[in-house]
């Protein structure tokens, strides 16, 4: 029998917390709560989940932090869950890494669906055949390789989430083609991905912050489109 997938639950509202963990309980998923970030910190490393629901209004460290912190070791799968719903707040949490962001109070099904989305896209990353050659792109002072997931601008590493590189060297793999932004949904967050557009673009302004246009390429915006990663000749 295969183990039951662990969900780590992060809300300082212990009957949120409770009824969440019921949920997913009645899915078969094992759940462990926590009402602090120093204690989801602590807890990430000794019960190792497959999936956190990170509450952002924590006492102590907050969630970004959390979520910050997590993401300098792990990609494992994060949805923040908050009351804030503002477009900043939601912008933040993805810029950081979070795989999907939730306005409290809503609707457990849902949260439950959403979540097992998120663990399907990212055990079919997991599971994903070792190319017998190495996944790599280049171009003038730029080399995004897929196979170990590193970015190497003007001759230095460039740190970013694995979405943003993913992004990266879809664009790239393909130059010159312009993708909309449900495409860029699509081949990068799923067909299942229950979220909308805004999402491409925080992935592509965090890049452009970190990779500039260069004299011969550079990630370009085709108003009214999408983007596309433009080879110049």
């Amino acid at each position: 029998m295969a183990a039951k997938q662990k969900v780590l639950i992060v809300d300082d509202d212990n009957n949120i917390a409770e009824l969440i963990a019921l949920y997913f309980t009645k899915e078969c998923y094992d759940t462990k709560i926590v009402n602090d970030g120093e204690e989801a910190l602590r807890e990430f490393k000794l019960f190792r989940p497959n999936l956190i629901l990170l509450d952002l209004m924590l006492p102590g460290i907050d969630g970004y932090q959390v979520c910050r912190e997590i993401r300098q070791t792990s990609d494992v799968p994060i949805i923040m869950l908050s009351a804030k719903g503002e477009t900043f707040d939601k912008v933040l949490g993805l810029e950081l890494g979070a795989d999907d962001y939730m306005v409290k109070p809503f609707d457990s099904k849902e949260l439950v669906a959403r979540a097992k989305a998120v663990l399907r896209r990212f055990q079919a990353k997991e599971t994903q055949p070792t190319a017998s050659s190495e996944k790599c792109v280049r171009y003038p002072d730029l080399s995004i390789n897929l196979t170990n997931y590193s970015v190497e601008y003007m001759g230095k590493q460039v740190d970013m989430p694995p979405k943003e590189l993913e992004l990266l060297y879809f664009l790239a793999a393909s130059p010159n083609q312009v993708f909309t932004r449900e495409q860029l949904l699509d081949h990068i967050w799923g067909y299942e991905y229950i979220g909308d557009t805004r999402t491409v673009d925080v992935h592509i302004k965090r890049l452009r912050e970190k990779i500039k246009d260069h004299p011969c390429w550079s990630l370009s915006t085709v108003w009214g489109i999408g983007y596309k990663f433009e080879v110049k000749s």
